[in-house]
């Protein structure tokens, strides 16, 4: 009983004082401020200026039903079937869209050459009712049926 009374004074003392065993005294140099660092090393490379390619020409879309669309300038499709819903324009593109009962069409023009009249070279079609797609020929005929009343 006496020895685990001795123990249970000692072991506590014993394993504080390994707690500090590993550690170094610190020599105080008169500052507390850290040595400065170096300055980083500044790497500059020249940017350079971009390079410029021509666009590729307009993928178009061919599909049967809808001749005299695909290649047509916006006033031949206003001709075809009058004031667009939607004509808006983005960068060189151009998009009109065109609605009936039946469809709403969305007809994607761009230029084929700088400085030229954008063309139509895509056609998108769904129903208006919920957006599910139709056929675009089947879409445009409607379109201009409606157009010619």
């Amino acid at each position: 009983m006496r020895l685990a009374a001795v123990m249970g004074a000692v072991l506590p003392v014993l394993l504080l004082a390994g707690c500090g065993a590993d550690t170094a005294p610190v020599k105080s140099t008169g500052t507390s401020a850290p040595p400065p660092r170096p300055a980083p090393r500044v790497v500059r490379i020249p940017a350079r200026p971009p390079v410029r390619r021509p666009l590729p020409p307009p993928q178009v879309q061919a599909r049967p039903g809808t001749e005299g669309v695909i290649g047509a300038t916006g006033a031949d499709l206003v001709r075809q079937f009058g004031l667009p819903r939607l004509d808006v324009m983005e960068g060189d593109a151009r998009k009109l869209q065109y609605s009936g009962s039946a469809c709403v069409l969305d007809i994607f023009l761009y230029p084929a050459a700088p400085g030229r009249e954008p063309q139509a070279t895509f056609v998108d079609a769904r129903r208006a009712s919920d957006a599910q797609g139709v056929d675009p020929a089947a879409c445009i005929a409607a379109l201009r049926g409606t157009a010619r009343r």
